[in-house]
């Protein structure tokens, strides 16, 4: 095994087992039993290593010989049920795994990469936290979050989710479906894959390898009698039409789009070649979202504030607090326990930024007017930046500074 390195000695996994199937699930089941959101299995020139990715962070499970490295990849290729004879190009399968534990079967997506020393492969855990239980739960500041019901009680347009890598937008495009009762709507997805199966919910699996694809699908759903429609992601200019025009034609769309912030999500669809006076017309909101780490209830206290970092505190919430309110907010610091594993941190969480497509945008919209501008101006209107939501939690002691400030 490696040196020990920050986090290490948390892994019980059984290292003097060595029967391919129980290593296996024994990694399976250390993953699943810290909430790991991924694992790594990457062959290098000396010896194989196992990385879980935990709350953003890696950190070293194992390192084994080379030896070992066939007979892993595939026992793992034979359970997500995909090629094992293939080591040339990327693979993707799905692997169901029973968690006894919890009496569950949990999904797990498996991706295989050809690298100069093997096939890596990397594996995405698809647990749903059961905590969170409706639109509430997800952390919303109150403000926004009496804009999103707001916005789900219209009958039609396209609300979208921006994010950029690990931020957990399934989750949050779940409870919005779970928000509708599916025997009061006729409501469709589209996904790849399907992470979560939503009772009476018509869920599709998109599938490349036969041209069924977001755009193909969405054809046909249209034809579906759909009241709400939902697709996993909006990557092309086709799938961004077609979108589009089906909020313009009484459906309620909801999808997700790589983008940095709410406004750029806007300059992100016209670099689509998607008509401005079709966006002002469809769109309804866009959720920008992010993860930092959630303070371990457990070990927070009281810490003064630097001023150097007071006054960029300053600087990023003089529109909704007033100075001497804000110098008056006691932050936290951590110092480590037992139940974080003396890390400080206990999970993550969500910071939001909520953009609500008013008048003034529509205009700005149809002028091609910069995101720098439509920031400007929504925040004038109340938007509160993603940036000034982290700061507010930090208030409340449910992360810290550092992590809000992260996110300029």
């Amino acid at each position: 095994m490696m040196e020990p390195i920050a986090n290490i000695d948390k892994i019980k996994v059984k290292l003097n087992i060595w029967d391919v199937v129980d290593y296996i699930n024994s990694i399976f089941e250390e993953a699943i039993n810290l909430w790991v959101s991924d694992i790594h299995i990457e062959p290098t020139e000396d010896f194989l290593m196992i990385r879980f990715r935990q709350d953003g962070d890696f950190f070293i499970v194992d390192k084994l010989n080379n030896e070992n490295y066939s007979s892993i990849v595939t026992r793992l290729k034979v359970l997500s049920k995909i090629k094992i004879d293939e080591n040339k190009k990327p693979q993707d399968g799905k692997i169901v795994y029973y968690y006894e534990k919890e009496d569950l079967n949990v999904d797990i997506r498996l991706s295989t990469l050809p690298t100069n020393y093997g096939e890596k492969v990397v594996m995405r855990i698809l647990k749903q936290d059961e905590s969170l239980t409706n639109l509430d739960a997800l952390g919303f500041i109150d403000i926004n979050l009496e804009k999103i019901k707001k916005s789900l009680k219209s009958t039609y347009w396209i609300i979208l989710v921006a994010w950029p890598t690990w931020s957990w937008k399934s989750t949050t495009l779940f409870w919005i479906l779970k928000h509708f009762d599916p025997l009061e709507f006729n409501i469709s997805t589209l996904e790849d894959p399907i992470e979560y199966n939503i009772q009476y919910v018509n869920q599709s699996q998109t599938r490349s390898d036969i041209w069924y694809t977001f755009a193909t699908g969405l054809r046909s759903l249209v034809r579906q009698d759909p009241d709400i429609i939902m697709v996993w992601e909006i990557r092309d200019h086709e799938t961004a039409i077609l979108a589009v025009e089906a909020a313009l034609t009484w459906h309620l769309v909801l999808s997700t789009i790589h983008t940095n912030s709410a406004t750029w999500t806007v300059q992100r669809l016209i670099n689509m070649d998607v008509e401005p006076f079709l966006l002002a017309s469809a769109m309804k909101m866009v959720i920008s979202q992010r993860l930092v780490k959630r303070n371990c209830k457990n070990c927070k206290e009281e810490e003064p504030i630097k001023e150097p970092i007071l006054k960029k505190v300053e600087e990023i919430l003089w529109n909704i607090m007033e100075k001497e309110d804000i110098r008056s907010i006691k932050f936290v610091k951590w110092k480590g326990c037992d139940k974080c594993n003396h890390t400080w941190y206990k999970w993550r969480m969500w910071i939001h930024e909520v953009l609500i497509i008013w008048e003034f945008l529509e205009k700005m919209i149809l002028e091609k007017d910069s995101s720098n501008n439509m920031k400007k101006n929504a925040v004038e209107h109340g938007m509160i930046t993603i940036v000034q939501d982290g700061l507010l939690k930090a208030a409340l002691w449910e992360t810290t500074v550092e992590e809000a400030l992260k996110l300029i």
